[in-house]
């Protein structure tokens, strides 16, 4: 289920960061968010912890173990905590019933497919933990959680070492069982290792060992009063009873009321008060069972009827003998009618599923399996013909029934939330992807301050630059070019151009006012004022130049030439119009530039006076041009700029170094 996956990503994010989880992602070629309570191929899940061990850069062992104890805390944190608390007062009891949660989860799970859990209790705190499992390799997940669950729940420390490996041939032979060895760290151990432990767990530790002492003496006066071939079972009750201070004179009398010499209830009342609970020998035949499986099983109780012959085992997966049926005897057992040992009229119908526990009766040599019908919700009730009345009375299943229905609802109502807000996700991410396309061109028609506050509804002032450089460029014979070509040429041709002018701004950091026809229009030290402006659209425009020398008349096919005019002065700027709105530059400087670039010439980047001086001693190769009549000016001593004698082309056009003290391919040397 996706509950699964869900935790891995919240691990990775917790952990290693929102970045490594996308990269994670990708690397195992997973697109979509995870659901709750919808079902994923395994493969994804496999594929996820290869990616991350190639990512992370350390071991599946140890990123199984790390999930495994975050997957506790995931589980808690999802509203499990008091569930997984409640499972047992004892590591063991709390492995044991393992296999009970994950029948309850598996209501509304319904194609959970859970691992199997089974403990053998051993001395000084040791046992064995068998954990069966479908998913091979996953194995080590177990050691995360076991070591999570002792240490938050039981406050002990456990060690825990693979013994063995191999397919259970018992599970079907697909089975991958793995045997543990669980050491837990005993209070005396504990103690050893904290010699400065308190006066009150001292004395805890001396009643603990009296009270051990007291069960031996005890297990050995009343060993021979022990009738119930059950013994281990009977000591448990000495040693529990010893354990909690009772007088051991009362202990006949509690004997007594746990076994009876006769059992006061008749077989026909018993058949009728536990409706659903068969009884078989040691060769599986059927003894005896109640009303309604009689009902719902026509013929179980033919002569010399075999019990797998009417019914297979679900979980746990085990051959079908009395062998293995002990040997998992703490796990819940859920049987399935055989299609084929049914009447043709009941064979159309779903199969009835039956959950309960094996109770080995010693003295009758027989298994009593007492059980309910497995159902989820009144739909699976109605499908099997059934009716609560079939239910006994005191069966919990009857209030299971009704709850899991109302959890179930609860559960789809969850599901479609889970998805209307995985699809707003998608949808939010993709309004920000929109939102910042908008945003880029936004930026590129305005100043980003500009922007960002038409964005906010404000009124953007119109400003005074004392002191900024204006450039205009044109293409030289641009209305000849016009005339001899098709309007895609023109197209291509500029936008050619342009494209490389456009990149030149970002490198240099000028801000491109407009573009009019073949006009191309930059400012420096507008909006954003700079000191050295001047030095900025010197470099720009003697990269236009190199830039230009790159793109092809298409009449002549030989490199356009531009014309480009610089003038240094005082503008006013602002925000011009509503719905088209545009940041313009107005005064006389912006008219001088102008008449720098149309009394140029071609590719020549002629400059004004004010624009000199600015340059002036600033490592720029400058020649004077000589006086000359300027349009609407008059006489003007101009000049042109050759070259940046501190700068070379490269560095002009914003390309990158290659360093000769590293390693380089062979192909960058051929470059170089």
């Amino acid at each position: 289920y996706g509950f699964i996956n869900a935790c891995l990503q919240s691990l990775v994010i917790e952990k290693f960061g929102e970045e490594i989880w996308e990269k994670l992602k990708a690397s195992a070629e997973v697109q979509e968010a995870f659901m709750t309570y919808t079902v994923y191929d395994d493969i994804i899940t496999i594929k996820l912890i290869q990616e991350a061990q190639k990512v992370l850069g350390v071991s599946v062992e140890a990123i199984l173990k790390l999930f495994g104890e975050y997957f506790f805390k995931f589980c808690k944190m999802s509203g499990y905590d008091r569930m997984l608390r409640t499972l047992g007062g004892n590591l063991v009891e709390f492995i044991e019933n393992l296999d009970a949660l994950h029948s309850y989860l598996a209501l509304s799970y319904q194609e959970m497919n859970a691992p199997s859990f089974r403990v053998e209790k051993g001395a000084d705190g040791k046992m064995l933990l068998h954990y069966y499992s479908d998913r091979s390799g996953l194995c080590h997940i177990v050691p995360g959680i076991i070591k999570a669950v002792a240490q938050d729940f039981f406050d002990i420390d456990v060690n825990m070492e693979i013994l063995d490996i191999n397919e259970e041939e018992e599970r079907t032979g697909k089975k991958e069982h793995i045997v543990f060895l669980v050491v837990q760290k005993t209070y005396r151990q504990m103690r050893r290792a904290n010699p400065g432990r308190s006066q009150e767990g001292q004395d805890v530790q001396r009643d603990q060992e009296a009270l051990e002492t007291a069960f031996l003496r005890m297990k050995e006066k009343y060993l021979s009063v022990c009738l119930c071939p059950m013994k281990k079972s009977r000591w448990d009750i000495v040693r529990s009873i010893v354990m909690f201070g009772k007088d051991p004179g009362h202990l006949m009398n509690t004997f007594e009321m746990v076994y009876p010499e006769r059992l006061w209830i008749e077989e026909k009342t018993f058949c009728n008060a536990f409706p659903f609970h068969i009884v078989f020998d040691e060769s599986l035949r059927v003894k005896q069972a109640g009303v309604n499986i009689q009902k719902y099983v026509p013929g179980l109780l033919t002569q010399k009827i075999r019990v797998d012959e009417h019914f297979c085992i679900v979980h746990p997966q085990v051959t079908f003998n009395i062998f293995s049926i002990c040997k998992f005897s703490n796990s819940q057992f859920v049987l399935k009618t055989r299609r084929k040992m049914m009447p043709e009229v009941w064979k159309t119908k779903p199969m009835l599923k039956l959950r309960g526990q094996m109770i080995w009766m010693e003295s009758m040599r027989c298994m009593v399996y007492m059980c309910s019908p497995k159902l989820r919700s009144l739909q699976e009730l109605e499908e099997r013909k059934m009716h609560l009345s079939d239910i006994a009375p005191h069966d919990a299943t009857r209030d299971l029934i009704l709850l899991n229905q109302q959890r179930l609802a609860e559960i789809e109502l969850s599901n479609q939330l889970e998805r209307k807000k995985e699809e707003l996700r998608v949808l939010s991410k993709h309004l920000a992807l929109e939102k910042k396309k908008t945003e880029t061109l936004l930026y590129a028609m305005l100043p980003e301050h500009v922007a960002n506050q038409l964005k906010e509804g404000k009124k953007v002032a119109a400003g005074e630059f004392k002191t900024c450089t204006i450039l205009f460029s044109d293409v030289v014979t641009f209305t000849s070019i016009c005339a001899a070509c098709e309007p895609i040429q023109i197209v291509t041709m500029l936008n050619s151009m342009y494209s490389r002018f456009d990149r030149l701004t970002s490198i240099h950091g000028v801000y491109k006012v407009e573009t009019i026809g073949d006009a191309y229009m930059v400012v420096g030290g507008v909006p954003v004022p700079v000191g050295n402006h001047a030095q900025r659209v010197a470099n720009f425009a003697l990269g236009m130049r190199i830039s230009a020398r790159e793109v092809v008349n298409p009449v002549t096919g030989e490199p356009i030439q531009i014309r480009v005019g610089i003038h240094t002065g005082p503008v006013l700027a602002g925000v011009v119009g509503d719905k088209m709105p545009r940041y313009c530059l107005f005064g006389d400087t912006v008219n001088t530039a102008s008449r720098m670039q149309s009394h140029g010439l071609p590719d020549k980047v002629h400059i004004s006076p004010t624009a000199y001086r600015a340059l002036e001693n600033q490592g720029f190769e400058i020649i004077e041009r000589g006086e000359i009549e300027v349009k609407g000016k008059g006489k003007m001593t101009t000049y042109f700029l050759i070259q940046n004698l501190k700068a070379t082309e490269d560095d002009i056009m914003g390309k990158p170094k290659i360093r000769l003290d590293h390693k380089v391919s062979e192909t960058q040397k051929n470059k170089i």
